[in-house]
């Protein structure tokens, strides 16, 4: 029950964080997310060796795939965002 709130009341302070952000610093906000999503899947790899119940390599499992989405997808976008700053070609402009 303890983790249970704690997962409710990092997700309302992660809602506020994020949506208090300015568009600039969107970016920023992006890599510290995928910092974390690596963490997660860190913090996932290891709770493997501790296996107590049937549901746990299931949700564990899981834990990893959506974190590692997250972090492509995130590398994806930012690499797009910045792509948005580079000089466009003279050739391409027609």
């Amino acid at each position: 029950m303890c983790l249970l709130n704690i997962f409710i009341l990092s997700c309302f302070i992660g809602y506020f964080a994020i949506w208090y952000v300015t568009p600039i610093l969107h970016s920023p906000l992006m890599s510290v997310t995928n910092a974390i999503s690596g963490i997660v899947i860190i913090g996932a790899i290891q709770a493997l060796s501790n296996l107590p119940t049937f549901l746990s390599p299931i949700l564990l499992y899981f834990a990893i795939f959506f974190a590692s989405i997250n972090i492509f997808g995130g590398f994806y976008v930012t690499k797009r965002m910045l792509d948005f700053y580079k000089p466009k070609d003279k050739k391409n402009e027609r």
